[in-house]
């Protein structure tokens, strides 16, 4: 029985190429979505369905060029003005300005007095094992937005010499900076 149990584990278990950053980025933006949506957050999509409405539109603008009557010689300016530099600068301007470097942006938890969700950003440098996360109010403009938090720690605390995830130390990091986050500021007298 107890083979049974540690032979699910493993097959559990979240692994990482220790030696590609983007790969334990990956997992820990992962891990990070799923403790930040069990503790009542439901992820709010919004931006990402524009971005695949502007997508799609990009799509269907480059099949009408491709059929379009004149060739590729004349269309070209129509090719260049529509597809990549509108909308391409588009996307790119949303992606820029609105997301950052965010994974995960979500609404209020139901019962919360807040009206703001949170805006859950990540950065793992190249050739760094220093994975910054920080959590912020989806709407900083809001009265009800709380004050960024984040932390900075290695890598190596979270991941064995074979690249395993062990997501008990990295929930409680977690959990600790959400709970900052969600923690009253102290009022000063």
């Amino acid at each position: 029985m107890q083979e049974k149990k540690t032979e699910m584990a493993n097959k559990n278990a979240k692994k990482a190429n220790i030696l590609d950053h983007h790969s334990i980025k990956h997992i820990l933006d992962e891990s990070v979505s799923e403790i930040v949506t069990s503790r009542g957050y439901v992820e709010d999509v919004r931006m990402s369905n524009i971005r695949l409405f502007l997508g799609t539109i990009i799509i269907v603008i480059a099949l009408f060029a491709q059929f379009y009557n004149k060739k590729f010689p004349q269309n070209r300016d129509f090719l260049i003005g529509c597809i990549y530099i509108f909308f391409n600068g588009l996307l790119q301007l949303i992606i820029h300005l609105k997301e950052k470097n965010a994974i995960l942006v979500t609404y209020p938890p139901k019962g919360s007095y807040t009206s703001t969700g949170l805006l859950v950003a990540s950065k793992l440098p190249r050739f760094s094992d220093e994975y910054t996360l920080s959590i912020a109010s989806a709407d900083p403009k809001s009265i009800s937005a709380g004050k960024p938090v984040q932390f900075t720690k290695s890598v190596t605390q979270w991941f064995t010499n074979e690249g395993v995830l062990v997501e008990g130390l990295f929930w409680k990091d977690v959990e600790a900076l959400i709970n900052d986050y969600a923690a009253e500021p102290k009022k000063s007298k």
